[in-house]
């Protein structure tokens, strides 16, 4: 049974919980934070937990498991995704106050050592009988390794500077050091992964799973748009869940000057593959996929019926995976889906080898995500190098699905060779 603190809750009618709800709506529409679903569920759950006066609710481990799925016995030393997260929702709180237009907001912050947030209201709103509330129930231990012990100073009767200065010094360097391991941290993330790929000389390929159609388009009179005729074509579509990982990796493959091409996977053969490296996207509707993760120790696999599928461990052939019933599926649209990311070698080709891949449409979503998310890189960079730095990698992911969309995805399993 929870532990209820009603300290600081108690000090807010509902009137400034609506404020306060309606700031944190305003803030996650922002583009700081709707491009992620990891940041806004964080938000919304220490923001709601802090409502309700559950603040025993927000500590690293608790949050590690309720938001991002990790076990009950999880090591937050060796797995710090709750600080890594946090820390980032600090700084994109930072980017929206000092965006123009934001002066006169109700302010939401996260102060650093903790996950309990804060509430300011504006210097108007006071003479309007609304008091400034910081919601700190209780004191709160400050986080392992996120921030320095504080300093007290107590000067002499008469006003020394050169301690106050020398102290002002040392709290720069520690914030600068602080800012540079941050970005340092996030940068390996995304080198450690893409690195390879984008140094490599050739540009990279999507193979991208497609679908044939016979059907008929609408086209409208140039002179008279509202007036259509249909003309019957053969269509070559893409299932648009597909898009959302081309997208997010195309966007980061651009950022850093990376040429890419894609290519329908029924059109793709083996001498494109040889050419650079590949990025394949989609599983049991990309033959790609299917050929090139066979090998491996987690790879996809179906009953005879095709009502099933799953991912497969060969290292286990007993177990029965991570499965996905197709008839649950298409009848309730609320199912767990789960997907393969890896990075390897192809012994074929000889080139490096992406997979973003889902059971699911949502599974495909997520590993996407995944791919373009700094933490979960990070995380990701942080096992390899447990794992003695190997080149290939694989991971299984899962994911809720919810009325077709997906949630934040969870790490099952991993693999390094």
């Amino acid at each position: 049974m929870l532990k209820v603190s009603v300290a600081g809750a108690a000090a807010l009618t509902d009137e400034n919980k609506k404020a306060i709800q309606e700031q944190l709506e305003r803030l996650l529409s922002n583009s700081h934070f709707k491009q992620s679903r990891r940041f806004p569920s964080f938000l919304r759950f220490v923001i709601d937990h802090t409502l309700l006066g559950q603040t025993d609710m927000l500590k690293e481990r608790t949050l590690g498991i309720e938001i991002f799925g990790r076990d009950h016995d999880y090591d937050t030393s060796s797995d710090p995704i709750v600080r890594v997260t946090a820390t980032e929702i600090r700084k994109r709180i930072a980017q929206y106050y000092q965006e123009p237009g934001h002066e006169t907001e109700l302010r939401l912050s996260l102060p650093s050592g903790s996950y309990i947030p804060q509430f300011h209201w504006p210097e108007s709103a006071k003479g309007n009988g609304a008091a400034q509330l910081a919601l700190i129930p209780a004191p709160v231990a400050p986080v392992p390794d996120e921030t320095p012990p504080a300093v007290t100073v107590v000067p002499p009767k008469r006003m020394n500077w050169r301690p106050v200065v020398a102290l002002a010094a040392l709290l720069v360097l520690l914030g600068g050091g602080g800012a540079f391991w941050w970005r340092t941290a996030q940068h390996s993330g995304f080198d450690f992964f893409w690195g390879p790929i984008v140094n490599a000389s050739e540009p990279v390929l999507f193979c991208v799973a497609d679908q044939s159609q016979y059907s008929a388009i609408a086209l409208r009179d140039a002179a008279d748009p509202t007036r259509q005729t249909l003309l019957k074509d053969n269509l070559t579509a893409i299932v648009i869940d597909d898009l959302n990982p081309i997208i997010r990796v195309a966007g980061l493959l651009q950022s850093n000057g990376k040429k890419y091409n894609w290519k329908a996977e029924s059109a793709t053969n083996l001498m494109d593959l040889r050419n650079g490296p590949t990025i394949f996207v989609g599983a049991f509707d990309n033959a790609w996929t299917l050929r090139l993760t066979r090998p491996l120790r987690y790879h996809f696999a179906n009953n005879p019926e095709m009502t099933e599928f799953r991912i497969v461990d060969s290292a286990n052939p007993g177990q029965p995976g991570w499965v996905v019933n197709r008839l649950e599926q298409m009848s309730t649209n609320n199912y767990r889906d789960y997907a393969i990311v890896t990075r390897f070698t192809d012994s074929t080709t000889g080139k490096l080898a992406v997979v973003a891949a889902g059971i699911g449409r949502g599974g495909t979503r997520v590993a996407g995500e995944y791919l373009t998310d700094s933490g979960d890189l990070a995380q990701l960079a942080h096992a390899a190098a447990q794992q003695g730095n190997k080149k290939n990698m694989e991971v299984v992911l899962s994911t809720q699905i919810i009325d077709g969309e997906p949630g934040t995805p969870k790490v099952e399993a991993s693999y390094f060779w």
